[in-house]
């Protein structure tokens, strides 16, 4: 187990700058998951950590030594990678133990450890058999199998879901969960899936173009999202970003739906900003229904049933807004649909800025 320190950290490639000034720090033991949009920098970051690619400027610092020098052999960390990196003509077994033979370790430690790591894993009975005979799921149980025989301080995960179909994905974070909980292991993970970063991690560093947008807990990402950029990434559907004024105390939307505000709001009175709303906690409310709540009623133009519920996309003069509803409430397009907005579930942003008010 061990501790990581990013200090200032940049990366370059030509005149090109796409890490800027990265500082980081990383708990022993702590889950911590990168997410953002392709080009962000994340995996590029990982890929510093590991030693695979040079610091421009700054420090990474594993367990409180510096290793910006040190080899990637060298600085006792495991890497998970997306398309599994095996050995095609090695067994499950010799996969997993190549590094640790490459070491010197013993065979009877050897295989002590993939037994140990196979039982974790649940593939101690496809030990004998080649990676073309195994699912995707299977291999990515291996590749981790191979990094947790290795016992390293840090262990490194790079977007290791992102080749296998939706309900592998399902299944296999559901494995890593159960992993983090039983290793308790100092652990990197790279993603652009925000439900990854949400159900998986301690903590959550939101990037966009080279920088942390946002660093906290799922709980404190999710219910306090720091730009609109963080609010519109995290969350499914996405958070409503809708533009409105403060007028008389209240965040005024696209048709003239009125949201009273707390007086530690109002000195914000005449400006322009977002506010943000999403779409899990607008109430729908059936036509004639009463509500002592601000309401907003407009035409859907989309309606998508998934069984348990139905996503619907309003037209809110123009704008578009979307929510989640009962099941078969709202079944076609052109449906009036009428939803209450909770005054303590509303966001505003400065719309310059997109800095949270």
């Amino acid at each position: 187990m061990a501790t990581v320190s990013l200090r200032q950290v940049r990366k370059a490639f030509g005149a090109v700058e796409v890490v800027h000034g990265v500082d980081l720090e990383i708990a022993d033991g702590e889950f911590v998951v990168l997410v953002g949009p392709s080009g962000c920098g994340k995996s590029t970051i990982l890929r510093m950590v590991a030693g695979l690619e040079d610091v421009t400027a700054g420090e990474i610092a594993i367990d409180g030594v510096v290793v910006n020098e040190r080899d990637p052999k060298d600085r006792d960390i495991a890497m998970v990678f997306q398309d599994y990196a095996l050995y095609p003509h090695m067994s499950v077994a010799e996969n997993m133990a190549f590094s640790l033979r490459y070491r010197g370790v013993s065979r009877p430690e050897i295989r002590r450890r993939v037994e140990a790591a196979a039982a974790i894993l649940d593939i101690a009975h496809l030990l004998d058999r080649r990676p073309r005979e195994l699912s995707g799921g299977q291999r990515q149980r291996v590749a981790m199998g191979r990094a947790i025989v290795r016992d390293p301080k840090v262990f490194l995960f790079d977007e290791p879901l992102s080749n296998l179909d939706a309900k592998l994905r399902v299944q296999m974070r559901t494995e890593i969960k159960r992993l983090r909980d039983r290793l308790r292991a100092t652990t990197i993970y790279v993603t652009h899936d925000q439900v990854e970063a949400m159900t998986l991690a301690d903590r959550i560093v939101v990037m966009q173009g080279g920088h942390i947008q946002q660093l906290g807990t799922p709980e404190e990402i999710y219910d306090a999202p720091a730009t609109t950029f963080v609010a519109g990434f995290m969350g499914a559907p996405a958070m409503n970003l809708l533009p409105g004024t403060i007028a008389n105390g209240a965040a005024v939307l696209p048709g003239g739906t009125a949201i009273p505000l707390p007086p530690e709001s109002h000195g914000y009175e005449g400006e322009a900003l977002v506010v943000g709303l999403r779409p899990e906690r607008l109430i729908y409310l059936p036509q004639g229904a009463a509500s002592d709540r601000p309401v907003i009623d407009a035409p859907a133009v989309v309606v998508e049933p998934l069984g348990s519920e139905t996503l619907v996309t309003l037209d809110l003069a123009g704008e578009a807004l979307h929510a989640k509803v009962p099941p078969r409430s709202v079944r076609r397009p052109g449906e009036r649909v009428r939803l209450a907005i909770a005054p303590d579930s509303v966001h505003l942003f400065d719309r310059a800025t997109g800095r949270r008010l």
